[in-house]
Order: structure tokens, then sequence, then C-alpha cells
């Protein structure tokens, strides 16, 4: 029987949308790098500054990247505008960025990795498990769509403190042509800029059953007899 891919819900326009690039030196509509001043000598003189980096971070990613902020510390950008965001297991996503799949930008934050993706693709995703044949498994796969909100990785780059957020992949200038957010165009479709969010997905979910057993073997083995068979489907 030929199986179709389900059409897209009623989605927001999910064409291209190049975005920024958020390397080392950002672009001057920010206005001056306020980092040096968050470290002053005095109390008030660090917060002030603290505070500096706040305004300029969100000022970065609304005007280079027209995204939505809230502009308070952490700086968070607003999911279901301009962009969603697939989350999963760090272990998993490092997996499947080794992989041949077309993404658009990436940022770490802690153990978990996000994905960015075209809007509405959120609202996709519980449908798309459930057609790949993914449904029925606890991946640890999920979606940050409308009302969402992620913290911004810092424009400047860096490791920065442990478990910040942090760009891997990150977005590219608005000015410049690029590939534009995971859409759902059909399976296996390569027309257009957009990366294809049914292979993205498919290839996510295989990542994250991949390391659900490789933990479920680890725990059979610590907490098993010796010699004990193990048995996976």
């Amino acid at each position: 029987m030929a199986v179709t891919v389900p059409p897209p819900r009623s989605s927001p326009d999910a064409g291209p949308d190049p975005v920024a690039d958020a390397g080392p030196d950002p672009v001057v509509d920010a206005g001056p790098d306020p980092v040096a001043g968050a470290v002053s000598g005095t109390v008030s003189e660090a917060v002030a500054g603290a505070d500096a980096v706040v305004r300029w971070t969100a000022r970065w990613y609304e005007h280079e990247l027209g995204w939505t902020t809230e502009g308070r510390a952490p700086v968070r950008l607003l999911t279901g505008l301009c962009f969603d965001v697939l989350e999963l297991p760090a272990e998993a996503g490092h997996a499947l960025l080794r992989r041949p799949v077309r993404t658009g930008p990436v940022l770490l934050a802690g153990g978990r990795m996000g994905l960015l993706v075209a809007t509405g693709g959120a609202d996709e995703l519980p449908g798309l498990l459930d057609w790949l044949e993914w449904g029925p498994i606890d991946l640890d796969l999920t979606a940050v769509g409308a009302g969402g909100r992620i913290t911004a990785p810092s424009p400047r780059g860096g490791a920065g403190s442990p478990g910040a957020a942090v760009w891997l992949r990150p977005p590219e200038p608005r000015c410049a042509a690029g590939p534009a957010l995971p859409a759902l165009a059909g399976f296996g479709s390569s027309g257009g800029d957009a990366p294809d969010l049914v292979r993205l997905v498919d290839a996510a979910a295989t990542e994250c059953h991949r390391v659900r057993l490789s933990h479920a073997r680890a725990g059979l083995l610590d907490d098993s007899p010796a010699g004990q068979p193990l048995a996976f489907s």
C-alpha cells in the first residue's frame, strides 16, 4: 500500500527566513560590546555591567536576526514566531550531527540540544512520529513552539559558564543566502532551500532510540548476574 506524508496542519509561512551570523564579532547595530564592563571592581559596577550585557544581547538578536526576546537575565528567545525548536538529549544530538542530514541552526544548553525548525514544526512533531512509527516509544524527543521560550546563547560565542547555552551551528546573517529552517515539504523532498523536516525528525528519533537502548543495556549489565543473556528488539 502506498504511504503518503500527512499534510501540514495550518502552519504559518515557513518560507526562507535567513538568520544572522553569531560569530565573535557582532554587527555594529547592537552597539559596543559591554562584556569588558561587566568585570569592574565594585559590586554596583558589576551589576550595571551585567545589565548592559543583557541589553546588548537582546538588541543583537532583535536587530541582527529579527527575533523577539525577553530582555532580562537570562535573555530568552520566543518560539513560535520566527522558529520552533526540536529538543533531544545532547548525546543523541551529537550523533545526529555526524549524520548526513541537513539542519538549521543548532544550540546546546546543558544536557539538551535544540534544533531550530520552521514555525509550526512543533505542532507537526507528534503526527510525524506516529507516521514514522515512533509514536509508541518514549524517545525524549520534544518540541517547543508557540508560547515557548529558550535561553539565548551568547552572540559572542565561546564556551561560557558550564551548562550555558552555546551555538553549535550558529545562525547565518539575515542578508546572506543560506538554507532555510527545516520544514514539512514531503518525505525525501529535496526541492527548494529548506531542509526536510521529515528526514530530520526520523534521524533524531533514530538517535534518541539508540541512546535509550544503550542506556537500558548499561543498566541491565550493571544490575544483572554475570553471564545472563540480554535481549533487545
